[in-house]
């Protein structure tokens, strides 16, 4: 039995290249996001260039709905050697503007979400002594720029948990791992909305998703005795 990899927040752009890049080395690329006709495109895409996966409609903030996808899994396509969380969650409001509500959606999808993925995949990781978990992280996860009060306040707070995580699960075999991406990344939404950065990508100054991805792979990828805990991404020409 082939072992699996669960992306969760499985989009167009880094998720799905994370998904492709996992299946392509062999393993069961499972993929979800909460709706689960979304993801379905990514799944044909996987299947026709030979590869396996699946795709699930789940809410990662629902704590039922994820130990119910990581159980479903483990009894049904193959037991759990990566787990990625990639959830975005990414707004923009002044500080008067934020709502509680706002606030508090952010942090479910970018915060809480991310504490039940990493308990889950910890939790049948760890009989197994191995294990790979890496939680996706952003600019904001160390600089909280105006506007992004409710956006940074989530991404501090997932850094700290894979923080906490990499210290307690490191000598139990599971390597966690937090990857900031900092810079746009070549997607619809930045050509849309974003034309003159978008611009950039002929000049390499946009994140590629397969690029990303291709770190994920190393970091699962790495010695035992040289871990990498934290890392960051960003074009050449990025200011940070």
């Amino acid at each position: 039995m082939t072992a699996s990899a669960l992306i969760i927040g499985a989009g167009d752009a880094t998720g799905g290249a994370i998904a492709r890049r996992f299946a392509r080395e062999g393993f069961t690329a499972v993929a979800t996001r909460r709706d689960a006709a979304s993801v379905q495109p990514l799944i044909d895409e996987i299947r026709a260039a030979g590869g396996e996966a699946h795709g699930f409609g789940c809410d990662a903030r629902d704590e039922d709905q994820t130990i119910a996808l990581f159980d479903r899994i483990e009894q049904e396509i193959a037991p759990l050697e990566v787990v990625v969380f990639n959830i975005g969650a990414n707004v923009r409001f002044t500080i008067a503007e934020t709502t509680s509500r706002v606030y508090r959606k952010v942090w479910e999808m970018a915060a809480f979400a991310g504490f039940l993925a990493g308990r889950e995949a910890a939790r049948r990781m760890t009989p197994r002594g191995r294990g790979s978990i890496f939680f996706t992280g952003a600019t904001a996860s160390v600089r909280g720029s105006s506007g992004f009060s409710a956006f940074a306040g989530a991404k501090f707070a997932l850094r700290a948990l894979a923080q906490s995580m990499a210290r307690e699960l490191g000598p139990k075999g599971i390597h966690v791992a937090h990857l900031i991406i900092d810079g746009a990344i070549d997607t619809e939404f930045i050509a849309s909305n974003f034309p003159h950065r978008y611009a950039l990508k002929a000049e390499d100054g946009i994140l590629n998703p397969d690029h990303i991805a291709d770190v994920y792979w190393m970091l699962h990828t790495q010695p035992r005795d040289a871990w990498t805990h934290e890392l960051d991404l960003r074009p050449w020409m990025e200011k940070f």
